[in-house]
């Protein structure tokens, strides 16, 4: 019988599989993974890696080598794994690959944000195989620099007042493909990193929605011998689907939550987030209720804010009433980030109103002003914008 870990490596390359001998020193692994002509590495597991390693004649933990070079050492050039033998690196860089996004342009904000604008190549994933371009966002501030990062190109959702619905979706992502939208803002800003990263999937796309290949790379994130960057500091942010949050809260290795709610009532939500007609607000919040929740975690409620949408005094009556039987939660307040769409800023006064009914009903509410507003970077303003103006063909 294949396990789970070598049906996959088989579908994509079958040729591997040539014998059957033992290799008792892979835990779980049955079979000789013999490597194909340019296997590509990034996204893959550490067990991943050591049966790929154990098949290709070497010590299995040759891949915990390489594994802790790719995701904790940022080393993706094989030749400079000085601590693999000269032999083994050439027949990883003729028989192997580490593929990164063509970086098309980079956008500098005034303060210092830098929105990626990715072109990915085809995926090896046949439901997924379009080209397709992305968006990550790294935004220094002082003692910590955190990245948005995209989970899908484009998203299926739909919410009315976030530019990226304009796209629809266009594919998911790969695992190797998320974290590349990790590792190269963090190598290319190595020499003034603060001490703590911040990583939030905020970015293009619904996370729950490509869950397989979302906990992969959330798993390599997390994982002190890789990435290396604490649950704590780690928010992975849905529309509300509630299976997949059902899904997050059985993983052992898990990033915080925040659930983007932006309405008070049904008949709201259900014309600024059609996705609520399958998944309600009753719904949500009572598997938001069930939701198990670490001794140190809250649960995130992410507000935001249209300028005579949502944003009024009752709106946020009815926010607290909603949320009342919930423990330990927050709510971040975003004032809509101007875009081509037909909605409007809210006014300091109904924001700072806004928070404070909440705050007075015990729910702590926090003003969240987003960054690189000015090359749309912001939150809701992804949308592939190049240098012209125009958008950019998200299908090469």
């Amino acid at each position: 019988m294949f396990s789970q870990l070598h049906r996959r490596i088989y579908h994509r390359c079958p040729e591997l599989y040539r014998h059957k001998p033992q290799l008792p020193s892979v835990p779980g692994i049955s079979l000789v993974v013999l490597v194909c002509t340019s296997v590509e590495l990034l996204g893959k597991s550490r067990d991943e890696l050591r049966a790929l390693c154990a098949g290709l004649g070497e010590p299995a933990y040759r891949g915990d080598q390489l594994y802790h070079a790719l995701y904790s050492k940022r080393i993706l050039d094989f030749a400079k794994i000085t601590n693999l033998p000269a032999a083994f690196r050439e027949r990883l860089a003729s028989q192997a690959r580490v593929t990164l996004p063509e970086i098309k342009q980079r956008f500098v904000s005034t303060d210092g944000s830098i929105r990626y604008l990715f072109a990915l190549p085809a995926s090896e994933d046949k439901l997924s195989a379009r080209l397709a371009s992305v968006e990550a966002v790294f935004m220094p501030s002082e003692g910590r620099q955190t990245i948005c990062i995209s989970t899908q190109a484009g998203c299926a959702v739909d919410c009315q007042f976030c530019l990226t619905a304009q796209l629809g979706l266009i594919r998911n992502l790969t695992a190797g493909e998320i974290l590349a939208q990790v590792l190269i803002p963090l190598e290319e800003n190595k020499d003034h990193l603060a001490p703590q990263s911040n990583i939030v999937l905020m970015g293009q796309g619904e996370p729950l929605l490509n869950f397989d290949n979302v906990m992969v790379a959330v798993r390599i994130i997390l994982d002190p011998e890789a990435i290396a960057i604490s649950p704590k500091h780690v928010t992975l942010s849905t529309s509300g689907i509630i299976p997949g949050i059902e899904r997050l809260a059985e993983e052992s290795a898990r990033p915080k939550l925040a659930v983007s709610l932006n309405a008070s009532s049904d008949a709201q939500r259900d014309a600024l987030m059609p996705i609520n007609k399958k998944y309600s607000l009753g719904a949500l919040i009572k598997a938001c209720q069930k939701y198990p929740l670490r001794n140190w975690e809250h649960l995130t409620f992410e507000y935001v804010l249209l300028g005579g949408g949502n944003d009024s005094q009752d709106d946020a009556r009815r926010v607290a009433r909603l949320l009342a039987p919930l423990k330990s939660v927050k709510v971040n307040l975003i004032p809509w980030n101007p875009g081509e769409l037909p909605y409007r800023e809210p006014s300091n006064e109904s924001v700072e109103a806004f928070r404070r009914i909440l705050a007075e009903k015990n729910i702590p509410a926090f003003v969240r002003y987003s960054r690189g507003r000015d090359v749309m970077a912001a939150c809701g303003q992804l949308a592939l914008k190049q240098d012209n103006d125009s958008p950019l063909n998200i299908l090469l």
